[in-house]
Formats: structure tokens, sequence, C-alpha cells
């Protein structure tokens, strides 16, 4: 073996294996995960004693296109700190440019980088100057969208659709079914944005099918998921039960605490936590994964719930088998962690604002069986 991790305490959701194992990694992948692995069994052995040792985290919405788009941040240096693994890219990019995506940022990171493909040409090409990638119709080429994904089928994972007024204007849910068109085709899932109506929520979850992931799904008020009585709204529940996936992507504007909790009181959790983090969201309110994690737990979810939404939840709902787990020949990703106690406050995207006292540190991470600090 290259490595060992040794005196930690491990947690993997994903078989309920939890407790003082040491893990061992080989060839990239986990080649062992025992109690009391003998040091001598690899050339490096890193000591993590006191530390909990999970399966690397997955950010199913991130925005990592660096250099390409105004919005994007660069994956290796944000990594670290968010105790991120896999970076899961949410359309920064479309047929149009996916290739300098591939070979300027994707194949150089040291991190993991999956993608949806935006069904708009150019991608998201800007926030700042508020014209949507959608409200151009011309620009939505549902073949143009097959042929890149089918030609980089390792990297892209599904297909991106931003509908609502800031996104797609007056096209209403248009571009969501041209979205769906493409990822009929290739048979992987859409991940849908909402914003301010129109279209409404209920109008998205429509359109959406088994697998089909919904992304913003704790938004504040217009298009959140609560009525005003504070249920659960019936579309919401029912797009649950055909299998729709609700992902939780914070960023800049799309995480309320009214909407969270009222939620999580209905007994309706997100399936998958991620930060939806970009340039203008990385400084707050959504900063990183860990971050979005901390604050789920300061609303009385668990740590080990949180771990299970940001791993093998977000495996599962981009169909990676070998990632979002510590299974012997699974891919080396692991991120290492504690609990900072203190006193720490958490903001939504409108300022409402919560104080924990407790968040979760990055101590480390392993990416394909190198250990990374």
């Amino acid at each position: 073996m290259e490595l060992i991790l040794k005196g930690g305490t491990l947690y993997d959701p994903a078989s309920g294996k939890s407790g003082q194992f040491d893990i061992g990694f080989k060839d990239g992948r986990i080649a062992a995960v025992e109690p009391g692995l003998s040091p001598d069994l690899a050339r490096e052995v890193i000591d993590v004693t006191g530390k909990t040792v999970v399966p690397g985290l997955i950010d199913l919405h991130t925005h990592v296109y660096h250099g390409g788009t105004s919005l994007g941040i660069h994956p290796d240096n944000h990594a670290r700190g968010a105790g991120v693994t896999t970076f899961v890219d949410a359309g920064s990019s479309g047929p149009g440019n996916f290739l300098g995506f591939h070979e300027h940022v994707i194949q150089p990171s040291r991190s993991r980088i999956l993608a949806f493909l935006n069904i708009s040409f150019p991608g998201i090409f800007a926030f700042d100057i508020r014209v949507g990638e959608c409200e151009n119709l011309k620009l939505l080429d549902p073949d143009a969208v097959i042929d890149r994904a089918r030609e980089y089928q390792d990297h892209i994972i599904g297909v991106k659709v931003r509908v609502g007024e800031f996104t797609s204007g007056g096209n209403n849910i248009e571009p969501l079914m041209l979205a769906k068109k493409a990822a009929g085709k290739l048979e992987k899932p859409v991940m849908s944005h909402i914003d301010r109506p129109p279209p409404s929520i209920e109008e998205v979850l429509a359109c959406l099918g088994e697998g089909d992931i919904l992304t913003h799904c704790f938004r504040p008020f217009p298009n959140d998921p609560v009525d005003v009585s504070g249920e659960v709204k019936k579309e919401v529940l029912d797009a649950r039960s055909r299998g729709v996936v609700f992902d939780t992507g914070h960023g800049k504007g799309s995480f309320g605490f009214e909407s969270a909790t009222k939620m999580l009181e209905n007994g309706f959790e997100p399936d998958v936590i991620s930060s939806d983090v970009h340039a203008e969201s990385v400084v707050g309110p959504a900063h990183d994964l860990l971050h979005v994690m901390s604050k789920f737990m300061a609303l009385g979810m668990s740590f080990e719930k949180v771990v299970e939404k940001s791993t093998i939840a977000a495996a599962r709902a981009i169909d990676q088998t070998d990632i979002g787990h510590l299974g012997v020949g699974a891919l080396g990703d692991v991120t290492i962690l504690h609990e900072e106690t203190g006193s720490f406050e958490f903001f939504d995207v409108i300022g409402e604002r919560i104080v924990s006292d407790k968040k979760l540190v990055c101590d480390g991470l392993v990416v394909n069986g190198a250990y990374w600090q």
C-alpha cells in the first residue's frame, strides 16, 4: 500500500460502518478498511487520531470553470478548505465551450470534476450583467448538447437548465423542455434551476421525472416549497414520490432559513446538500460545502445525516458508484474533519441569522489515494 490513515474515527453512511478503523490505499483506490493496520504495510502513514474520516465530500452544485466564465472559482484553491474531493459543475459551460473547460480546468485539476452540460450553447456566461443564457431560444440546441455529452461521456453526467425571470425571461418552461429532450436521448438526468417566477416551482416540478434534480429546493419566497399555511406544497410531495431529487444549491440567492425550517419541521429533508459556490457566493453566504453542512446541523440535522447527503446521496444522484463511500475498491477519496466548538454565526440569502455552537472543519483530504494536507 502507498498510504495508511491511522487512528481516526471512520463514518461511512453507505455501509453504516462507524468506529475506529484504519484505511489503506493502493493504486489510487481504497485497499483496506480495518482496525489496527500495521504501519509497515505502507510507504506513508498519516496519524489522524482525534479526527473523523468520511468518504470524500461531493459538492453536487458548483461553478468551477475558472477563467472561462465570470462566476468560476478555482477548484483546487477551494477544495482543501471546503473538504471537497469531487466538484460537480452545474452548467457553467455549454456545448460551445466545454472543450476549454475540459482542457484548461478539468484535466489539470487535482480535484475530481464532473459536469452538467448547459442546454445553452455558451453556458452561464455571466451573472453581473443580468442576461440569462436561456433568454434567447436560438442558443438552445439539444442536438449540440447530445453530441458534446457523448464526446465527453466520462465527465458529463447530465444536462443543466436555468429557468426563471432572471435566466430565461419570458420563455417560461420551454428551455426546460429542450433540456429534457437532450437528457432523454442521453438517458441522463436534468438539473433544473429556479429563481423568481415565471415559471413557478409547481410548473417546473411538473416537468421533472425520476432521477431529475430540482436544485435550490429551499428557496425563500417567491418560488418557495411551502404554502401559505407552512405546509409542504402538494406538487413538491408528488415530485418526491415519483423520484425527483431535491438538492439544496445554496448559492447567493437560493436558501432561506424560513423555508428550510418549515420543510424540516414537516419531515422533508433535502436529498442532497450542496453549496452552489461561485465567485459571488464564495464570500458569503454559502462560502463552501462544509459551511452549508454546518448550517444544516445548526438547524437540527445530525452529523451523520449531513455527511450522508454530501457523499453517498450525491453519488447516487449522478449514478457514480466509485465515489461517495469507503468500500474496498472504491476510488481513494476521503475527507478528514472535526467539529470545532464555539459560537458561530450563519446567515441565509436574505440576511437572517442563526447561531450555533459547532461547525465542521477540514483537516485534510485524500484524492485518488494521495494525501492532500
